[in-house]
């Protein structure tokens, strides 16, 4: 049987109504909404789902973030053409089974016994021969059994022939099941478009539409929001998310929608006794698990439960998964490291998730509290080959060789470490624009030999962290890098630095030459520590780029390189004079002038450098905290969940029986043989709806079987 792609022909009713029928009942109708919804699923896959609109504006601009959003591209599967066009799917599919169902039965009943004996001979495969000591209807009920045996449907046909007697038509059938998987494949995509309509957000979204429910797009406390926007725990299908710090207890699961949230009361409270979460070496969680008690809200029993990934727990029709896990209110004590000359050091508490006002002498900013974490594993390891940008070192075969051979080939040499906690937060201004940092608690060492305390710091989200380096001093603590810095900002300390780098290295006898030297080395530290600028409208502050503005405004060009490397040599020697006054005004012996001493000064001048450039005032270090894990859980009452297994079960047996399973279709015509008296003359043909190698080599042992013919074997 070809299935017609045309759908219901009524023949009553206005002309429109009869058009719009048989569009919606046709198999190309459906196919077409099928392919749509193939499209929407790839936007839905390829974009991500659900994040903020300020997310998708500085991925892809202010015009295709509202194109998005005005088309509902981020909610693709909530969006309500997308459900309308699964509502549709399920009314065309079974519009298209209900209108074929009646001739597969047909089909499936028949085995078309009343073919003509001169059709057979027209089929590809078709044999004849004489059965020399067999009568037609003793041939006929030897067939019939042999193929009934086999597993054909079988049917005899009596046929009486003028003047020649009575002939027999042998009518089998097999393989039927070809045709139900049919049936089975398309009423499994109206299973699953049902359950995928129970268990999406129609349901949610009806209530809001008929049941006065509307969504809720501010914040503050979950016991503040008013009851038109909390669903009831007799909700038949939600989905949603719910966060549960350790010892405390949640009953109230968050769905986000595009149009702000809806709350879910729970039929009961979930209570996180003990959060547990393990690592791999590469800091990614290989074990998270809850050990939780589920309070009956009405019954006031108490359920033990153990949540993991994979295993979720249910109670009361509503499944709960492991989703992730997050920070419960862990408790913080920062210190403030100046980064500008009028800031001042101080210690500030809070909780993650908190925020805290803090003051920059007249600017007053907002401290956010973001994200505590404990374990930040980092690869030190350096790239196979070398660099790539310097061509000396570029050994092509290697170059080559690390890309080719195994996928688990990696390029580079991991080396994973754990560089400790560290604290992420904002700092926001008084207009709203805020700047994300992220600071590590412990120096890291990072292979240049001086531990240096890494202080991130990001514009946007998307952007990555960049990071001013503060080397640790003897003590592994940035006081050194302090004490020096404010060491830079005193005057007479710069003075008295410069004097005894004069009289360490100046030769007493040459009073002229001194005094050249004390200059330079004055104006040098001068406009390295910012109490001086090399123009008016100089960019920098200090650091280097205020030595580099100097020469490129004072040092014609082609003395620049020589004037730049005596004055770096001498800006360095005043330094180390500059970091050993500091230590002795904290009562610190000198550092001696060797490479430990020098490394560090190295690495602390450029990131007295590197700090003009500092956004923020301060850098909040972490002192101490004390941390609180929370979990984060996966609520949902999915009834539709059943019937896509169904759909899911059904579409496999469909697909199997379509393409595994041959129609075949055999008939063998017998009738009187007038050359042999009680003998008879067999004609025999099959059909399939598949042409194979498979059915050929069946015809034959038919042949064998049923008819004793022997075909030669070819060499």
């Amino acid at each position: 049987m070809s299935v017609s792609t045309h759908g219901l022909r009524l023949h009553r009713g206005p002309h429109a109504w009869r058009v719009a029928v048989e569009l919606l009942s046709s198999m190309r109708f459906a196919i077409t909404l099928l392919t749509v919804i193939c499209i929407a699923s790839i936007i839905g896959t390829v974009l991500k789902q659900g994040e903020p609109l300020g997310n998708y504006v500085n991925q892809f601009g202010p015009f295709w973030s509202q194109l998005f959003r005005a088309a509902q591209l981020d909610t693709v599967y909530s969006a309500w053409w997308f459900l309308l066009i699964l509502l549709f799917l399920v009314v065309s599919t079974s519009l298209c089974i209900w209108r074929n169902t009646p001739h597969i039965v047909r089909e499936l009943r028949t085995v078309k016994e009343d073919i003509r004996e001169n059709s057979l001979r027209a089929f590809g495969q078709h044999a004849q021969t004489t059965l020399a000591t067999e009568a037609p209807e003793a041939a006929a009920q030897r067939i019939g059994k042999l193929l009934a045996g086999g597993g054909w449907k079988v049917k005899l046909q009596k046929r009486d022939l003028a003047n020649r007697g009575v002939g027999w038509m042998v009518a089998a059938r097999a393989g039927g099941a070809h045709k139900l998987g049919y049936l089975a494949a398309h009423s499994a995509i109206v299973l699953v478009c049902i359950g995928g309509l129970f268990d999406g957000d129609l349901i949610v979204r009806a209530q809001t539409w008929f049941n006065g429910k509307s969504f809720y797009q501010g914040g503050g406390l979950i016991a503040d929001v008013p009851p038109q926007h909390r669903l009831s725990p007799g909700n038949p299908t939600f989905r949603g998310n719910i966060l549960v710090p350790e010892g405390q207890q949640a009953s109230v699961a968050i769905l986000n929608q595009s149009d702000g949230v809806l709350l879910q009361e729970l039929p009961f409270a979930i209570e996180l006794k003990k959060f547990i979460v393990d690592y791999y070496s590469t800091g990614m969680p290989k074990l998270f698990a809850s050990e939780v008690v589920l309070h009956d809200r009405e019954t006031g029993e108490q359920v033990p439960a153990r949540i993991e990934v994979n295993h979720p727990a249910s109670y009361k029709g509503v499944e709960i998964y492991q989703s992730s896990f997050d920070d419960g209110g862990s408790t913080v004590k920062l210190k403030a490291v100046p980064m500008a000359a009028a800031a001042k050091s101080f210690e500030v508490e809070g909780t993650i998730g908190s925020s805290a006002r803090i003051t920059n002498g007249s600017d007053a900013l907002t401290l956010e509290f973001t994200a505590l974490r404990l374990i930040n594993v980092e690869n030190f390891g350096s790239p196979q080959g070398g660099s790539g940008v310097d061509v000396r070192k570029v050994d092509l075969r290697q170059q080559l060789e690390s890309r080719l051979g195994a996928a688990h080939k990696v390029n580079g040499n991991k080396e994973l470490r754990n560089i400790g906690p560290s604290i992420g937060y904002k700092l926001r201004d008084a207009a709203g624009q805020a700047r994300e940092f992220q600071n590590y608690m412990v120096p890291v060492d990072t292979g240049d030999g001086v531990p240096v305390f890494l202080l991130g710091v990001r514009e946007q989200p998307n952007d990555p962290f960049r990071y001013l380096r503060v080397p640790a001093d003897d003590q592994g603590s940035m006081q050194g890098f302090i004490r020096m810095r404010a060491a830079l900002a005193d005057g007479a300390l710069r003075t008295k630095a410069v004097e005894r780098y004069i009289a360490r290295v100046a030769d007493p006898k040459r009073p002229e030459l001194s005094e050249q030297l004390r200059l330079s080395a004055a104006r040098a530290l001068s406009l390295f520590s910012g109490s001086e600028r090399a123009k008016a409208d100089a960019a920098s502050q200090g650091g280097w780029q205020a030595i580099a503005e100097f020469m490129e405004a004072n040092v014609p060009e082609g003395e620049r390189e020589r004037a730049g490397s005596v004055l770096v040599r001498i800006l360095n020697d005043v330094l180390f004079e500059m970091l050993n006054l500091s230590r002795e005004q904290a009562g610190l012996a000198p550092l001696p002038a060797d490479d430990k001493a020098q490394s560090y000064l190295t690495q602390a001048v450029l990131a007295i450098s590197d700090a003009y450039f500092y956004p923020a005032p301060v850098a909040m270090m972490l002192e101490d905290f004390k941390q609180v894990q929370a979990s984060v859980f996966q609520v949902a009452r999915a009834p539709g969940k059943n019937i896509v297994y169904l759909g899911c079960l059904l579409l496999i047996i469909g697909i199997f029986a379509m393409l595994y399973v041959r129609e075949r279709r055999l008939w063998v015509w017998l009738a009187p043989d007038a050359a042999q008296p009680g003998g008879s003359s067999a004609t025999m043909a099959m059909s399939t709806n598949r042409k194979t190698l498979d059915s050929d080599r069946e015809f034959e042992q038919l042949e064998r079987k049923l008819l004793a013919i022997h075909k030669e074997q070819a060499p």
